[in-house]
Order: structure tokens, then sequence, then C-alpha cells
């Protein structure tokens, strides 16, 4: 299904451990210089091939039950920009203090009376955060809402989504690419990651290609098809479509599609974001044959406010109230580490201040932050504190060390969530992002990707040739970071098959 395609590829587009007795009996005396360390030939290799100096590089191979020394350490107490392997902080908190069974809940009530399948007032949709709200589960809910008797809206659909305090962003900021599903930010009513899905497919007998878009969305004009250029290769057909993405209303394309190229989709960020969840929802809810004789808009701070005095928002007075748990966390955390979403993770690091009974706390980037660093001091006081800024690692600011990877990934092999985080990491030469990577180790290394300019991380479990499991973690900050991915390959494989 379309909606399937759409999870996967926007997936892909947040006890005490101390330093054992061997590692202060090694420790070097201030008046004495540490040999420089010695690197596996692989990997050395590789570093300078890509062009990468060893001192923009941190290593670190250890047993991941912390009893012996390290096999490799390299600059392993240097904060560094980790990219996405962030990540690994963030879903490994969210485990252990929500709790892998938690979820996000989406409430529609009703605020007005029923007759004959009219509601007379506003229909009510509060966002409690669920990072995976797809098309598919909106839509569910939406015909629920109609199954349950609402055929008609007099009056607005109105759009709680004060769960999340954050602030307007723009989403070209970081990189310049607005229209790049990744630069999503958050809503406490996320809707299929912001992102709109074009789908091709060729019609030859009328000579041109069919266009579908997913989600439905309000109040705007889509070209339903292309013409079909009939050339014997597919080519840069995205280029060659000439799509205008960049209005909110009009979505038109001026050049045509390869019949060769057979059936494509295409995911896009929305031009206007903000916009989005009332575009989605007002589209669905006529795509279902809802009618509403108002608007979707969001609710003002004063509407809250009453709302909330009178009962309204926790169901104690409407006639209807229809709660849309969000898949549970454990699951929510393999997509954010398999697929690496930005957005995903983020949703769970705004996430961590809230109680285990999903009340809605209206979380910010602050509150998540605080919540962090006081896990991480709880867990780990002998290690610094990574610096966070919105736990997805798509910063430029957030940074972590080597030895506080390896010691927050030693402490959660012990966890009882340990097989939650370990079940999703990608696998190396199998799945995810380490499907083309590493496959001379295939499937006995589990590792988290990073990579952003400048910047290619790795880390996470390998089993080693010894029967023993290690801890892997691999940072390169340098300009020429990109080309050192195959020295990172080389650690992981050095620590699988050296004994």
């Amino acid at each position: 299904m379309l909606v399937n395609f759409l999870s996967a590829r926007l997936l892909l587009a947040t006890a005490l451990v101390l330093l054992p007795a061997w590692a202060l009996a090694q420790k070097a005396p201030a008046a004495v210089k540490s040999p420089k360390p010695v690197l596996p030939a692989a990997i050395s290799k590789a570093l300078t091939r890509a062009q990468v100096p060893t001192d923009a590089v941190t290593l670190l191979v250890v047993d991941a039950t912390g009893k012996a020394p390290p096999r490799l350490a390299h600059r392993a107490g240097e904060p560094m920009n980790p990219a996405s392997v962030m990540k690994l902080v963030t879903t490994y908190a969210a485990l252990d203090l929500l709790g892998p069974e938690f979820t996000w809940n989406t409430r529609v009530l009703m605020d007005g009376s029923m007759s004959d399948g009219v509601l007379h007032g506003n229909l009510i949709v509060r966002g409690g955060g669920d990072p995976k709200m797809v098309v598919e589960r909106l839509q569910a809910l939406l015909a629920q809402v109609q199954y349950s008797g609402v055929k008609v809206v007099r009056g607005d659909i109105v759009l709680d989504r004060s769960a999340f305090q954050t602030s307007a962003q723009d989403a070209g900021e970081f990189d310049g690419e607005p229209l790049r599903p990744y630069n999503a930010s958050p809503d406490a009513l996320l809707i299929n990651f912001k992102s709109l899905v074009m789908r091709f497919t060729p019609d030859p007998l009328n000579n041109r290609a069919l266009v579908a878009v997913e989600p439905p969305l309000a109040g705007i004009v889509i070209d339903d098809s292309v013409p079909l250029a009939r050339v014997a290769r597919c080519g840069d057909w995205r280029s060659e479509l000439r799509a205008s993405v960049d209005n909110p209303n009009r979505l038109q394309f001026s050049g045509s599609y390869s019949v060769a190229c057979g059936e494509r989709v295409w995911p896009s960020a929305y031009a206007e974001p903000a916009s989005f969840a009332a575009r989605a929802l007002e589209g669905s809810w006529r795509a279902l044959g809802g009618l509403l004789t108002g608007t979707v808009r969001d609710a003002t701070a004063g509407e809250l406010a009453l709302l909330r005095a009178r009962g309204t928002l926790s169901g104690e007075k409407p006639p209807l109230r229809l709660d849309a748990p969000s898949l549970p966390l454990r699951e929510i955390v393999r997509d954010v580490n398999k697929y690496s979403n930005n957005v995903m993770a983020r949703h769970l690091f705004l996430s961590l201040s809230r109680q285990r009974d999903g009340q809605l706390d209206q979380a910010s980037p602050e509150t998540g932050r605080a919540a962090l660093a006081a896990w991480w001091k709880k867990l780990l006081p002998q290690q610094p504190a990574p610096v966070m800024d919105n736990g997805s690692g798509l910063s430029r600011i957030e940074r972590v060390t080597a030895n506080g990877l390896a010691a927050m990934l030693q402490h959660a092999a012990q966890s009882r969530v340990a097989q939650d985080l370990l079940d999703s990491l990608p696998v190396a030469g199998m799945d995810a992002t380490m499907r083309e990577r590493a496959k001379n180790v295939a499937g006995q290394a589990f590792i988290k990707t990073g990579s952003l300019r400048d910047v290619t991380a790795v880390a996470g479990y390998a089993n080693g040739a010894s029967g023993a499991r290690y801890i892997v973690v691999g940072m390169v900050n340098h300009p020429n970071a990109g080309a050192a991915r195959p020295a990172l390959d080389a650690l992981i494989q050095w620590a699988v098959q050296e004994r």
C-alpha cells in the first residue's frame, strides 16, 4: 500500500555505571606522555584514502559488559558531533523513562449537541504527540467518528495542538531544503509527517501518467495527470516532471513522465507545514463522506481555557469521546533508529518529561533537555552529559563522547529494555540504513548510523569472533567525513573478526 511505502520511505528521508578498576589503573602519570595509538591497518588505510586525519576521528571498541579494557580506544573522551547516532541516547532514555508500552493518545470530542447525525457545535481533535499518525490511521479514526453517528458537523473542526510548546520554525533553516521530509518539525497533531506522497502511474492508452496524492488535502488544486514521454530509459524522472511544489494552493507539473519508469512515488514535505494538519483532516473527513459547514482551524488559547474549565477536554461532559492510542513506544523506537526518522525522534525527546499515564504536559525542548540531563546524571554520573539540542542529531551543536555513548550502551545492555533497543538497530548488511554496509559481517553487528555535512558516525553492538559482544563507536568530524565511511565499516569488521 502507498501508506506503508510512505511510512518506510519517510522513516528512511529523539542503574549506575562506574569506571572499572582497570581504567583507573591504566591512566598514565601526568608527567608521561601516552604513546600515539596504532590504529588497525584497514582503518588507517581507509582514513588515508579519505584524506581524514586521525585527530578528526574518535574510535572505541569495548566489551559490552564493561569487565575488560577497551580493545581499541582513540580520542574516546573527545566531544564529537554524532549526527543521528544521538538518536541512541534519545531512544534509550525514552524506553527507560516511559517504558516500552508507552503510547501517545489522540482524542476526538464533541462540544455541542447531536441530532439525526448532525453535530450542532464543534468537533475537537486533541493531539497528544503521536509520532506516527499516518494517513491510514487518521482516516480510520475519522471513519470511527462517522460510524459513531457524526455525519455532519454544523460548526468547526477545532484542533488542540497545545501538548507541545514549540516555536515557529523555518523548515529550510537547517540546510536550505524546506521540502525535504526529514526537516519536518514536531507537532502535537503530527499528520503523515507533514508530508504528501505523489504517485505516478503510466496510462499508455491515453498517452499520460495518472497522478494521485495522499493524503487528500483541502484547498489545493492538483494536476491529475502529466504527458507521457515514450522514451526507452527512465532517467532523472523527478527533474523531467518539472514540478511546482512551493505553492501551498497549487501542485502542478509542466514536464512529462517517461513510460519506462513504470509506477513511482515521490514523497515531499508540504510547502505550508503549519496548515498541513488542518488540510489533511478536512480533506480526509470529506473524502470519507463527512460534511462540514464551518472550517478546520486551531483552537485559540482562550477557547482552550474555557474548554478545560468546562471539563470538555478531559471527556467528562461530551456525549462522544474517542481515543486513538499510538503504536507502542517499542515499535516507534524501531522506526526512529532503523530509518533514522528525525521528527519522530524529536517527539520522543519532547515526551521525556511526560508522566507514564500519558498526560499532556505542554512539553517543550527545554523540558526535554532537562529531563534527559537528569536521567543521564542518575545513570552515568561519571560521564559528562551529552550536549542536547533536539534529540534527533539533526543539529550542528549536539555533542557526545565515545566513552559516554559506550557507557550508556553498556548500561542499556543490562537493562530491562535491552532487547527493545537492540531490535531497533539496523543490522549490518541486512536492513535499513545498514543494508549496503559491512556486508562481510552481515548479521553480526547492530549499528545506528549518522550522517551530516562534515559528519559520519556509527555506534552499536557487534558479536565478536571470540564469542563476546562488543560496543563499537566511531565518529568523524571533518569536511571529508562522507569519504570516511569505509573506515567506519572497517572498524565494525575489525570488531567482529579480530580476536
